[in-house]
């Protein structure tokens, strides 16, 4: 009890004497569509806080976190804040450069119930520490083009009954309307692979650190073999995600629907295909698939400046309810925050999405999304699976022989 007193005393003063500071600048390293987010909250950071100014540092997706891990790695340029996406989580996790946030003065395990659980254990390293604090999550999304399905004939909620249904729905979307089924077959194999997992495993690796990716796996055969399907058929348009073809081909509709988070809502809305307004609408995965697609997170660098004012950046952007429905409404960003998810926004139909209530929808998904495990060698198994997908998609490589070869890759990396 004595103990818990002085620690709870030298956070106060910790926090005291940050909040005495004069004109205080807080670095915040962050990638889009979250500085996005961070824009839209500074005003009211600006109100509540007027002599600690944000001074906001974005770059790309893979740049930021390119630039993350060196000034890990060196212990040069680091942000107070540090932005994280959770495929990037389990690698930082690994390494000493971050903050435990478990322990003092942060103390935030006391928050960590507030959260939807399963991002919780995204930020837990295998010794235990809590590395980051989750502000959006990313429920898994069936996102669709009404106008091309309505044209060929397609009724949506059948098309996800299953997987069969799906490629046989968009063989008659490209007879009636000229239009792929998706941008690449490779994102059937990355729904496939990350929904309905059991209990105790990764999508990669299980608990216990053993590796799952292998022919003997029928989570991966499965992916592997409907993702060479849809090749096969003509179906995708072969773009690569984030390139201007991508996003072109969401302006024309020259691609039929798209699996992702729910925030490629907002990206959708405020940059992607702004024109293309109320012509999408939103299912539930495939199968009823539920599956985490993405998400971010606030972490404080251990040789980070100012972590007292980090601190409590962190906490007006993951704790506030109207920092969290702020960022909802500016660019999709769903709240990891519980209490945020049942503000009066969630019911409110959604413009760009032809009014439909989506956001109940992905409500009711994130609710019923799994914890999954999260492992360091994550990025690296992501990487070697999607090589011998290439090899399967490019050069009709036999799907077992590629699934061995990925097995032997990552398991000697991970060694």
């Amino acid at each position: 009890m004595k103990k818990s007193i002085q620690l709870a005393v030298v956070s106060a003063l910790l926090l005291g004497s940050a909040s005495a500071q004069e004109k205080v600048t807080l670095t915040v390293a962050a990638f889009p569509s979250l500085d996005s987010a961070i824009k839209a909250i500074i005003p009211a950071w600006n109100k509540k806080h007027p002599n600690v100014t944000i001074k906001l540092q974005a770059q790309e997706f893979a740049d930021h976190h390119n630039a993350m891990t060196t000034a890990l790695a060196t212990g040069q340029g680091l942000p107070d804040v540090m932005a994280i996406e959770i495929g990037f989580v389990s690698k930082f996790a690994d390494g000493q450069g971050l903050e435990d946030l478990n322990k003092a003065p942060y103390n935030a395990g006391q928050y960590k119930k507030l959260f939807t659980p399963f991002t919780i254990a995204q930020a837990t390293g295998a010794d235990g520490r809590y590395i980051a604090m989750p502000t959006d999550i990313g429920p898994g999304t069936f996102f669709y083009r009404k106008d091309v399905l309505d044209k060929a004939g397609v009724n949506p909620v059948t098309m996800t009954t299953s997987w069969e249904s799906f490629i046989a729905a968009g063989k008659r979307i490209k007879q009636k309307t000229g239009a792929s089924l998706i941008n690449t077959a490779a994102s059937i194999n990355n729904v496939i692979i990350r929904t309905n997992l059991k209990p105790g495993e990764g999508i990669y690796f299980d608990n216990k650190n053993n590796l799952l990716v292998g022919p003997d796996n029928a989570r991966f055969v499965r992916a592997f073999t409907l993702s060479k399907q849809v090749r096969d058929a003509g179906l995708d348009a072969k773009i690569g995600e984030w390139s201007n073809e991508w996003y072109d081909a969401f302006k024309k509709g020259t691609v039929a629907t798209q699996f992702s988070g729910a925030w490629l809502q907002g990206a959708l809305q405020n940059w992607m295909a702004p024109d293309t307004k109320g012509l999408w609408r939103v299912q539930n995965l495939p199968e009823k698939g539920f599956a985490s697609w993405g998400g971010s997170f606030y972490a404080i660098p251990t040789k980070a400046a100012n972590k007292q004012w980090a601190f409590e950046f962190i906490k007006f952007m993951t704790l506030e309810q109207s920092s969290q429905i702020t960022a909802f409404k500016d660019n999709g960003a769903f709240p990891a925050l519980l209490s945020a998810q049942k503000d009066k926004a969630f019911s409110e139909p959604v413009p760009f999405l032809g009014g439909q209530q989506a956001r109940v929808l992905w409500r009711n998904a994130a609710a019923k999304t799994q914890p999954i495990d999260v492992n360091k060698y994550d990025s690296v198994a992501e990487q070697i699976l999607q090589t011998e997908l290439t090899n399967v998609l490019e050069q009709g490589k036999d799907i077992k022989q590629a699934l061995t070869d990925a097995r032997a890759q990552i398991a000697r990396r991970a060694r």
